[in-house]
């Protein structure tokens, strides 16, 4: 069987790094199945759903390097969903019902003070015809219900094993409002069936629509695809993502400076057995994944993990990898800068500061102007090389008695103007005699 998995957010926000998680999962799963991914975008409402949203979100997914087979709008797609309403009606499987939701909730008082469970009753399916006529002449509007068939549903779940819901002890689920729209599971049933949804991979919170769902599938003459209900991400303190927290939408990772290879890693590993640690690419990621590895309990989504981890695969990026980006601000300093710099690194942008370091203009910071005059005098001719750094500190130190911080950190000042940084030996010779002269000298160089 050809696997065929797919991604349906709504576009009425940016993705943050839960609805990634997702996304990534169905991803891999299609990748390392030979499978297709698709993206459906979920935009049945018409109120808070936006086209810059739509392309938001195609944008932080490209951006990630996660690429659709094809791409459906559900916008696209009212009039099968108005076929698969008639087709539920006119077998008996969807009904009209007319309880407010005051009236509602007060069933579910009584019935919990009852000691029952507060599912519907099936009221309006002892409306007789005349009473239904009646209700409509008064302006009420029905809901439709879909009619479960009271039996145990059991489904295989990749995740969590084999699960089973007696649908007796669920209500009917509504599946068209009063004003005629559709919630959530018509469409998206309806969506799965025609285009060959072999495999719905989603969060746990969706595993109690699954029963209901299972038996919408079989009304509608298509086999269920498989299920499965990864573990959700949560924030740091535990507390539950929102597409409104902009601080872990995927845009503003991006534009934090986070790489799209960290942020996969990240949402990918958390909350598996597999150690969140830098990748190559995403080969290793598609390689690695196993639905088996996946924990039962929420991932904790930590900002100040991800940016550690961030560091860790920069620090372990070829300078191949990173040329064309390194370029593109201006940095030409090729193979021997990156190499110098990379692991002092927390986002690819913070090369812009050493490459300042290295060509200037630099106003030094002259800690110790003695040392640093006699450094000056004792700088030996070009070439340099990493041998340079050690011969002539170490002739700074015999001629100056300076050593350990004394010596290094007003050296480190003057030339860089910073107290920390990448290896003298590595940067050194790439800031050259001349400048290196000029800052020990106090001069802007």
């Amino acid at each position: 069987m050809s696997i065929t998995v797919r991604f349906a957010p709504s576009p009425t926000g940016r993705l943050h790094a839960g609805n990634i998680r997702t996304a990534l999962l169905n991803w891999m799963f299609a990748q390392k199945t030979d499978g297709r991914f698709l993206l459906r975008l979920d935009d049945t409402d018409r109120e808070r759903s936006t086209e810059e949203f739509a392309q938001g979100i195609q944008e932080d997914l490209a951006w990630l390097g996660l690429d659709w087979a094809d791409m459906a709008r559900q916008s696209d797609r009212f009039d099968r969903y108005a076929a698969a309403v008639q087709r539920l009606k006119k077998i008996g499987r969807l009904y009209p019902a007319y309880e407010t939701p005051e009236e509602l909730e007060l069933r579910r008082k009584r019935q919990l003070a009852r000691g029952k469970p507060p599912i519907y009753d099936r009221a309006a399916l002892n409306l007789t015809v005349e009473e239904r006529a009646r209700l409509e002449a008064e302006g009420h509007k029905p809901h439709w219900r879909f009619k479960l068939e009271s039996r145990d549903v059991v489904w295989e779940d990749l995740v969590r094993g084999r699960q089973h819901v007696d649908a007796a002890s669920l209500s009917d689920p509504v599946l068209v409002r009063e004003d005629g729209t559709y919630l959530y599971t018509l469409p998206s049933v309806v969506d799965d069936i025609d285009l060959g949804i072999t495999h719905v991979v989603r969060g746990e919170d969706h595993v109690a629509n699954t029963a209901p769902q299972i038996q919408l599938f079989e009304a509608l003459g298509a086999t269920p695809p498989a299920f499965g209900h990864h573990n959700l991400l949560v924030r740091a303190d535990g507390q539950a993502l929102s597409k409104r927290e902009r601080t872990l939408s995927i845009e503003s990772l991006r534009e934090e400076g986070l790489e799209a290879l960290a942020v996969a890693i990240y949402a990918a590993t958390i909350g598996t057995s597999d150690p969140v640690a830098p990748h190559a690419g995403m080969d290793e990621l598609v390689s690695a994944f196993d639905f088996e590895k996946l924990s039962r309990a929420p991932a904790r989504f930590d900002p100040d993990e991800l940016r550690l981890l961030n560091a860790k695969l920069l620090h372990a990026l070829p300078y191949d990898a990173v040329a064309d980006r390194l370029r593109a601000m201006d940095i030409k300093g090729g193979r021997e800068f990156w190499e110098a710099v990379r692991e002092n690194l927390n986002v690819l942008a913070d090369a812009k500061l050493w490459w300042r370091v290295v060509t200037g203009p630099l106003a030094p910071a002259i800690a110790d102007s003695a040392l640093c005059e006699k450094a000056a005098a004792l700088l030996p001719p070009e070439p340099w090389d990493e041998a340079t750094w050690a011969a002539w500190s170490s002739a700074v130190k015999d001629a100056t008695g300076a050593k350990g911080k004394a010596l290094f950190q007003p050296l480190r000042l003057a030339l860089t103007g910073e107290d920390h940084g990448p290896e003298l030996k590595a940067l050194l010779p790439l800031i050259g005699r001349t400048r290196a002269a000029a800052r020990l000298a106090g001069e802007t160089a």
